[in-house]
């Protein structure tokens, strides 16, 4: 089967640009399940019931978040109800919300999709790795579902890879979100994990992580607080994921996803 992952919606910009090239990704590429992390869809702050509806519509299948699921409080209420909207899996014992979903792909095929969030230089949550631990021993790979896609959002790409690797055999994808840039290392690790540390975002790469560089460059300078950062309204960048699967739910291919009028675009989009 096959995976497509699109990394960090950031604003109008981004969410646009997202609906926009889904025709295309979807005729190119024929996922059987999409995922995105829209925890910045709503203006770079948080995701909204009515954003989350439009992505549904266009295509998605689950959406991810991460440190900033709060941000918008009319969402809180619906994660009790919606299976496709996660939060990060290891948030504290009742709070609103799932970390993980059993999802019904394109042709039938069952994807566990799992939120973890990171904990160096993020908020200290319950241990991402004992969460996530727990999830994979009631569905195993192969036996109750035929893939498992984990969005790992953190900062340090030292947590992310070890999560890589602790997973590694056991999930089809570990990727990692929150950092906004793609990095350059996807790659399958020798258990059959496919891995990349960050999908990058979705959004206007003429920014500094999809925010208007203008305030972002001056809080560095001057050091003093301002207005609240806003997202960049240029043309969007789509970063992502692309994962095919083997007979056993493991990797057999990954390619990195980029397209639009920035970054170099990958080989399976060129310029």
């Amino acid at each position: 089967m096959k995976l497509l992952f699109l990394g960090d919606i950031v604003g109008k910009s981004g969410r646009t640009a997202v609906i926009a090239h889904l025709p295309a990704l979807q005729a190119a590429l024929s996922p059987d399940c999409i995922v995105v992390n829209g925890e910045n869809a709503a203006h770079g702050h948080g995701l909204s019931p009515t954003i989350a509806e439009e992505l549904f519509a266009s295509g998605v299948d689950c959406i991810t978040t991460g440190n900033h699921v709060w941000d918008k409080k009319e969402l809180v209420p619906i994660l009790d109800t919606e299976p496709r909207i996660l939060r990060p899996l290891n948030f504290p014992g009742g709070t609103p919300g799932r970390g993980a979903s059993l999802i019904e792909g394109r042709n039938g095929h069952k994807v566990l999709v799992i939120n973890a969030m990171a904990r160096l230089f993020m908020d200290p949550l319950d241990d991402p790795f004992a969460a996530v631990g727990r999830e994979l021993q009631w569905c195993r790979l192969g036996w109750e579902v035929d893939a498992i896609l984990l969005d790992f959002h953190g900062e340090a790409s030292s947590e992310k890879m070890a999560m890589g690797h602790f997973c590694d055999s056991r999930v089809t994808l570990v990727v990692g979100t929150h950092t906004h840039i793609p990095t350059a290392d996807a790659q399958i690790l020798p258990g059959g994990t496919a891995y990349q540390t960050d999908a990058g975002m979705c959004g206007d790469y003429d920014s500094v992580i999809g925010m208007k560089k203008e305030s972002s460059v001056a809080r560095m300078v001057t050091k003093m607080p301002g207005e609240r950062f806003a997202p960049a309204e240029g043309d969007a960048t789509v970063c992502g994921t692309f994962v095919e699967t083997n007979e056993h739910g493991l990797a057999a291919r990954i390619e990195a996803v980029r397209i639009g009028p920035r970054l170099a675009n990958t080989p399976l989009f060129p310029a």
